[in-house]
């Protein structure tokens, strides 16, 4: 990886030679939850195919749809959690976007949103904008991975992330100054695009975004890594680190990892990857796994078999508990995907099925994660089903409700 970004988040390389540790799991029955849809999209103006984790403030749900609006260019949206009404705040038309396909963030300081669209804008390589909660919207970026120099990244996908002092850092799946195979990019506070780091075969295509954690940026590249694991099973990163810091061999430790890495501010990452966890090169449901930065471990958390789900895409939620949450987008009791828990402080870890989607009403395949808040409300969405039986609809929002004491 090339080319640092601006900001002094460089530092070391890290110890390179991974020890994978495997875990056995034992599997815990399911608890008595509410499920609850709030709301069905229709696919037209209203949005729909959500793709990334909503978020909440001041009541309300915020997020974006990959599809529908005008065009079918997808929207920024407001849920009234009581009213149950949905609103879209922003509706995309092309030039100042198409198909956010990565969620919202929220810098408290100033109140607003920030997100990407995946294409769109001048040069169709995807933007970067700015809403504010009563919908003013303002472009901030327009990618271009074609015609300047340096290139921009093209195709940016993953959700934003702020670090402490208001500076804005993503990445794009493809583009940059490298082999076409990604980059970072950072906003600043100040209001200043500056082109980052750059993949190269240690490491391409980031499909998720990055954590800030410890002053530092971390985040997984869903393809290539470092011989002889290349082209296809990915890798753990930080920005700043010129080689991976894990790479994925596509056996048991699984392959192609397509969510953001979370925390646990110890040292250690947890994250999921897509496919793998068999023994066979790519072959397998996916894993749910920590990394432990100081030593280069990696250890499986979950192999994921089917009924318990599979091909988890996207980024863990913690609890007030120090349990993981997260979604499949396939498997479960009817195939359409699940919501899960996993507990990793046992041993083995615990993993729950917390609720598996029937591809009708409910929803299906999760491709967003969920949202845990700290009276144990689990809220999410699913892409597709809800107004037609999956994969037709146009997905749902969703709240799970813990049982009552």
């Amino acid at each position: 990886m090339r080319n640092f970004i601006s900001t002094n988040l460089g530092g070391a390389a890290l110890a390179s030679a991974p020890v994978l540790a495997l875990a056995l799991i034992a599997l815990q029955p399911i608890q008595a939850q509410t499920f609850t849809v709030l709301y069905t999209f229709q696919g037209g103006a209203d949005g729909g195919t959500p793709m990334a984790t909503p978020i909440l403030y001041n009541g309300n749900v915020y997020g974006t749809t990959s599809g529908g609006g005008a065009g079918s260019s997808g929207v920024v949206y407001q849920l009234d959690f009581k009213t149950r009404k949905e609103t879209p705040l922003h509706t995309f038309t092309g030039p100042d976007g198409v198909g956010p396909v990565g969620g919202l963030v929220q810098f408290q300081a100033k109140g607003s949103f920030y997100g990407v669209a995946y294409k769109g804008g001048a040069n169709n390589d995807g933007t970067l904008f700015e809403l504010t909660p009563s919908g003013t919207f303002t472009l901030l970026h327009t990618f271009d991975g074609k015609t300047v120099t340096p290139a921009d990244g093209i195709g940016p996908a993953g959700t934003p992330v702020f670090d402490t002092v208001g500076d804005l850092f993503g990445t794009t799946y493809v583009g940059g100054q490298s082999k076409g195979w990604g980059s970072v990019y950072e906003y600043s506070a100040a209001g200043n695009f500056i082109d980052g780091q750059s993949f190269s075969p240690d490491g391409a295509l980031p499909r998720g975004g990055l954590l800030f954690q410890a002053g530092k940026l971390f985040g997984t590249t869903c393809g290539c890594g470092q011989i002889p694991y290349g082209p296809y099973g990915g890798s753990i990163y930080a920005v700043g680190v010129q080689k991976a810091l894990y790479t994925f061999t596509g056996g048991t430790d699984g392959s192609q990892p397509l969510g953001s890495l979370v925390g646990d501010g110890k040292g250690n990452l947890y994250g999921t990857a897509s496919t793998g966890g068999s023994g066979n090169f790519g072959s397998g449901y996916g894993v749910v796994f920590k990394f432990d930065i100081a030593t280069s471990q990696l250890t499986v958390l979950h192999t994921f078999t089917g009924p318990d789900g599979g091909v988890p895409a996207s980024a863990l939620s913690w609890d007030t508990q120090g349990n993981l949450y997260g979604t499949t987008t396939l498997g479960g009791a009817f195939g359409y995907g699940t919501v899960f828990k996993l507990d990793p402080s046992t041993a083995p870890p615990t993993l729950t099925t917390v609720y598996s989607f029937t591809g009708g009403a409910d929803g299906a395949t999760p491709y967003a994660g969920v949202l845990v808040t700290a009276n144990g409300d689990i809220w999410g969405a699913a892409s597709t089903g809800g107004s037609a039986a999956a994969p037709s609809g146009y997905g749902t929002l969703f709240i799970i409700s813990p049982p009552a004491n």
